[in-house]
């Protein structure tokens, strides 16, 4: 829509934001009218576009394709032009014939402050059309009130609540109640009786005022609830959500008008106790995982301060420093249960977790920490759980080796550098370099004969599905580089 607008007309922002408002709610018009919707807005060479098309939920449709970017043909410009220069709405003398379909075609001008910025096309399949119900009747009986709103400039209602808050908010086929301007109820759809049963209302509802008949049946929750008063009275186009004991129904009302005066309102009610129900026993598995992390952490610490009390009581050196790479590896994935533990996602920023590896790394080392530094540069991104684990060993593994065998003599610094990609076939890719500018690789080295934190690194790179290589820099120094591929985050 934003490309026909640019491309094709001269409107000005404020009439953009209308006609942007009057799509994010124009599915009501057409489920309500059993009808297509075409939205046709005047080009710069003084023809016609269409912006944007609708199809009912309620009925059998008109178009097969969609006519967005499509210019206005001979049969419907005439309709159009008099509906806007108007403004008025214009139905067409004669059935139109499309795909050998009979369809009614009528105008309606889009106004906005008094003008017309636009034009609404309702085509209507007359061959799923039958003998009208109450329900029929009273659908197109309320969609002719919002075509003269739109004609009149009362709808759509800018001091409604926005576009983006309406997602999951009931719709027609939902349950509709149609008030008066008392509001009191004039006709309620079956859908919409049943909601309201399974709120704990029984009895009749037409001719019934809504507030005073959910007002006997719900909950005592002190002050009254003025929000819900608005929207059970039709006064305000508003939504919001009605909670019994015995249901939840996602309510809002649409004000209707007619020459600046309320005449009434419908009431769009869904019933979503079952969606509620489902919530809460995702938040309650939420708060049963994060409260799992946060113990399995507090667990970790305990090993590593179990490990630290028998290292202090232990005269061998050599001992002492193994336990010490164990308080180590525990405490760092006792880090990244600690950031799982305080969100939602299983998908970790994973920045904040590598620095404090990094910080641990020097913190532990056996020379003062003005003689070492550390330092990171780009970004790790955010890391899936499984992934976030490995990848923490594998960077304090390696930052522990360069202080610990780069550093014998002096002191120097560590840089890890973290480079996030995705692949052409969408795979994402993570490729970490650790630097140090210490005293390099020795000229016999192996990686498969290496120590204990080597192995442990090439294992963790294995089930990343990566790679790694280790590079002698000049005149000294080491880099180490490992790359991995991610798994997906869901």
């Amino acid at each position: 829509m934003n490309d026909v607008l640019s491309e094709h007309t001269r409107l000005d922002q404020a009439a953009w934001d209308w006609l942007h408002l009057l799509v994010s709610d124009w599915q009501l018009l057409a489920d309500l009218s059993f009808a297509d919707l075409v939205l046709w807005v005047p080009t710069r060479d003084r023809s016609w576009v269409a912006a944007a098309h609708v199809r009912p939920t309620t009925g059998v449709g008109v178009f097969v394709n969609d006519v967005v970017g499509a210019r206005i043909d001979h049969t419907r410009q005439r309709t159009v032009v008099q509906a806007y220069d108007g403004p008025q709405i214009v139905r067409s003398h004669a059935t139109t014939w499309r795909d050998d379909l009979p369809v009614r075609e009528e105008a309606i001008p889009v106004v906005r402050d008094g003008k017309a910025i636009a034009v609404l096309t309702r085509h209507t399949n007359l061959a799923s059309m039958r003998t009208p119900s109450r329900l029929e009747v009273t659908y197109l009986a309320t969609a002719d009130a919002l075509a003269r709103m739109i004609a009149a400039g009362e709808f759509p209602s800018a001091s409604a609540a926005p576009p983006a808050s309406r997602r999951g908010l009931p719709r027609v086929g939902d349950g509709v109640l149609r008030l008066d301007a008392a509001g009191t109820v004039t006709y309620a759809s079956p859908n919409a009786v049943s909601a309201m049963h399974r709120l704990g209302h029984d009895d009749q509802l037409v001719g019934v005022r809504l507030a005073a008949a959910l007002g006997a049946v719900l909950p005592e929750r002190g002050p009254v609830d003025e929000e819900l008063m608005m929207v059970l009275t039709g006064r305000v186009a508003w939504s919001t959500e009605i909670e019994s004991r015995s249901a939840h129904v996602s309510a809002r009302a649409i004000p209707l008008s007619e020459g600046g005066r309320r005449i009434g309102a419908i009431v769009l009610v869904r019933d979503v106790s079952e969606l509620r129900r489902r919530e809460r026993e995702l938040l309650s598995k939420d708060a049963t995982i994060r409260e799992i992390h946060h113990r399995v952490k507090n667990n970790l610490q305990t090993v590593a301060a179990v490990l630290r009390l028998q290292a202090r009581r232990l005269d061998d050196p050599r001992a002492r420093a193994a336990l010490a790479g164990a308080v180590r590896r525990v405490g760092t994935i006792a880090a990244v249960h600690e950031t799982l533990s305080g969100g939602w996602d299983d998908a970790l920023p994973f920045d904040e977790i590598a620095t404090s590896a990094v910080r641990s790394a020097v913190e532990i080392s056996n020379r003062s920490q003005e003689s070492v530094s550390a330092r990171l540069t780009g970004s790790f991104g955010s890391l899936h759980a499984e992934d976030a684990t490995a990848v923490a060993m594998i960077i304090a593994e390696l930052v522990q080796n360069a202080i610990e065998h780069g550093f014998a003599e002096h002191g120097g610094e560590v840089v890890l550098d973290a480079e996030r990609r995705t692949t052409e076939q969408g795979d994402g890719v993570l490729s970490v370099t650790v630097t140090d500018d210490g005293a390099g690789l020795p000229a016999d080295f192996d990686p498969s004969r290496s120590g204990l934190g080597i192995q442990i690194v090439q294992s963790f790179v294995q089930d990343l599905r990566g790679e790694i290589t280790w590079s002698r820099l000049e005149p000294h120094g080491t880099e180490v580089r490992f790359v991995a591929r991610l798994r997906e985050e869901t």
